[in-house]
């Protein structure tokens, strides 16, 4: 099943979000935002099977979709950043009554809040992806929280042994599976025409950077979600994906 929001637009921004539950997986346990006019988009990838990552992802969206964004940025990075921890802190104590025994009810996050045409902010967990397309250059500015991510950074193995390694998979880090959550951040300048791409692993497990960033060069942001998606689909799309394309205005 695919769900897409309609193109929309603001002053400074005009985004498009775009979900399928891929060829294999029987349930889409991914769920995004797309809220150009409050600032606001999210990308959530849920862990734990059905009746608990899909859970765990709509959990996310829904409470930051109710997260008032008004204000400067400091207090907007505050408020997401609380909301996300009570989210946390629920599904920690919803795993743990399976019984007495712990099982993981989680998800990664991918947050992209805009202030203004000019500042916004960038907060993360997991190994859901955040691009910026620039002038012709495709950056990925967020660093995965995994396994194999970690091993690439000790030069233990190269990046492409990284696409199949069997521990591809293992999650350093999501909303839901520790006690203390901490979302890595970084405050980004934006630029006239500037692209950002959020983005959960069923996308980027099929496709390469390159073919990512001459989609969001050549196409509007609605267009963007749908190559990007009718492409992983072509190629088995093993896993849900999910895309949500801003373009500064």
């Amino acid at each position: 099943m695919t769900e897409m929001t309609d193109a929309t637009s603001t002053e400074f921004a005009r985004s498009c979000g775009l979900t399928d539950r891929g060829r294999v997986r029987e349930v889409n346990e991914d769920a995004f935002l797309d809220l150009p006019q409050q600032g606001l988009w999210v990308v959530a990838d849920g862990m734990g099977g059905h009746d608990a990552g899909d859970v765990a992802s709509r959990m996310i969206v829904e409470t930051l979709r109710s997260t008032p964004m008004e204000g400067p940025l400091a207090k907007r990075l505050d408020r997401l950043e609380d909301a996300v921890e009570q989210v946390n802190e629920h599904l920690l104590t919803r795993a743990n009554q399976n019984d007495g025994r712990r099982h993981i009810i989680g998800s990664t996050i991918a947050i992209l809040i805009a202030e203004s045409a000019h500042m916004g902010a960038i907060l993360w967990a997991g190994d859901s992806r955040i691009y910026r397309w620039r002038e012709g250059s495709l950056t990925q500015l967020s660093t995965d929280h995994s396994q194999v991510e970690a091993y690439v950074r000790q030069g233990i193995i190269t990046r492409e042994q990284a696409r199949s390694h069997p521990e591809r998979n293992i999650i350093t880090r999501a909303v839901g599976s520790q006690d203390e959550l901490f979302l890595e951040a970084d405050v980004c300048e934006f630029k006239p025409g500037d692209r950002y791409l959020l983005c959960s692993d069923g996308l980027n497990r099929h496709l390469e950077d390159d073919e990512i960033g001459q989609m969001l060069a050549n196409e509007a942001p609605k267009s963007v979600c749908r190559s990007l998606v009718d492409l992983t689909l072509e190629r088995g799309a093993k896993d849900n994906v999910t895309v949500v394309v801003v373009e500064i205005n």
